[in-house]
């Protein structure tokens, strides 16, 4: 058991070392005009053509092209999802706390049921090790789902929470640690 703890610890360790290596690379080649280009798109939400950018920042449509592509592949996450309420489904986060490192076991196994959407490991709160999406019709479906989990060996308990509201967004946080960054 110690030896895995160990073997897991120096996993982490080499990650961790992996991607601050990639990402110290990645901002070295920042530049201001890189800096110029993500602020538009995280401003209009990635809904602006190539042309419109070019227009707009006054920089030469390939340049825009070539750039545009090289900054959403290694800084922005651009995903479409479903309007799940639109389809009569619902969306949740379980929280789940576990014991025993089997931590990681728990969120691969989580991961092989069809409506759990993502799982992550997490920090904070003492009491929670893993967040999983999941994605369910109604409440018996959902407890189905959170009865399966408790039953796994080395889970200690589970929880859920259901946001009902989007209040709203804010790109404020993302523009501040451009503003940041060295050029």
């Amino acid at each position: 058991m110690i030896e895995a703890e160990q073997h897991r610890k120096s996993l982490e360790v080499e990650k961790e070392t992996q991607h601050e290596a990639r990402t110290s690379v990645s901002l070295r080649r920042l530049t201001e005009t890189d800096k110029q280009i993500l602020r538009s798109l995280l401003g209009s939400k990635g809904r602006i053509s190539s042309v419109e950018l070019a227009r707009k920042l006054e920089i030469p449509l390939t340049t825009i092209q070539r750039r545009r592509k090289r900054l959403e592949s290694e800084f922005l996450e651009v995903a479409y999802s479903l309007k799940l309420e639109k389809l009569g489904w619902r969306r949740a986060d379980l929280l789940v706390s576990t014991h025993k490192g089997v931590t990681y076991n728990v969120g691969k196994e989580l991961l092989t049921h069809n409506s759990i959407t993502r799982v992550c490991r997490s920090i904070g709160e003492h009491t929670i090790d893993l967040h999983a999406e999941i994605v369910f019709k109604n409440n018996t479906e959902l407890l189905n789902v959170i009865e399966w989990i408790k039953a796994f060996d080395g889970v200690k308990d589970v929880v859920w929470t259901e946001p009902v509201e989007l209040v709203g967004k804010n790109i404020a946080g993302a523009l501040q640690i451009l503003d940041q960054l060295r050029t």
